[in-house]
């Protein structure tokens, strides 16, 4: 057997632990409640790390060994460390893959990945139907044409962010709205998918589909190749004649 994709789900894990409708929702965290769903998959090793571990759980030696990561953040952005974000971020240039999750948009690492606010509209709970756009996109596989949340947290457009490789899922809310809800980019080496649900007071996280994407993502993210380390010197003479 080839050896397991391993993936690391990082959470603060904050909301859930203050009680209410989170807490009834996610007793255990919603990072768990993901895990528990991909530990289901003989072929992926998953591990989650919360904001509350030194370096947020997030050291040198866990994202070397690291092929995907998942990202849960929402009121703690700022708690992340400027250091933490650079180690990241390195990893992902070098190929690690990315998937940042709902309010992932606004922390520090996916705006400095891509370079602008990552700013959008929100408003309070609404029905949301999630449309396949790129239905032959790995991402998508074995997703209908559309499937229906209920209430979710409002995204709308415009999403301050560099214009998509691909858009594989756009969502719409019964007030009108529409949002890029599923979006892929590549920076270096590294792949990045970013979806929208995931609110912590909505069910989202147990919705089949949601997390069929997230397992077909990581499927998709992960490196396809270990690239050599890179020369910044590359002397005169090194391709010989012949071979041109």
């Amino acid at each position: 057997m080839a050896d397991k994709i391993k993936v690391v789900i990082y959470s603060e894990y904050f909301h859930e632990r203050r009680g209410g409708r989170p807490a009834e929702l996610y007793p255990n965290g919603m990072h768990s409640t993901i895990k528990d769903y991909l530990d289901k998959n003989p072929e992926l090793d998953v591990s989650t790390v919360i904001i509350d571990m030194p370096d947020c759980g997030l050291t040198e030696e866990l994202l070397k060994e690291t092929d995907v990561l998942l990202w849960w953040g929402h009121m703690r952005h700022q708690d992340v460390s400027d250091e933490v974000v650079e180690r990241v971020k390195r990893r992902i240039l070098n190929g690690m893959g990315f998937i940042p999750l709902h309010s992932a948009h606004y922390s520090k690492i996916f705006r400095s990945l891509m370079g602008t606010r990552c700013t959008l509209h929100w408003s309070d709970d609404h029905k949301e139907i999630i449309w396949t756009v790129i239905p032959s996109h790995p991402i998508a596989k074995d997703i209908p044409e559309y499937f229906i949340l209920g209430d979710e947290e409002m995204y709308g457009e415009p999403f301050e962010i560099p214009n998509p490789d691909e858009v594989v899922f756009m969502s719409w809310f019964n007030h009108g709205n529409v949002f890029r809800s599923g979006v892929t980019f590549r920076r270096g080496n590294g792949k990045i998918f970013y979806f929208q649900p995931g609110h912590e007071s909505n069910p989202s996280y147990h919705n089949q589909y949601v997390l069929k994407i997230i397992e077909n993502a990581i499927y998709w993210a992960k490196p396809d190749v270990t690239p050599a380390p890179r020369k910044d010197h590359f002397p005169i003479g090194t391709i010989k004649v012949g071979e041109l």
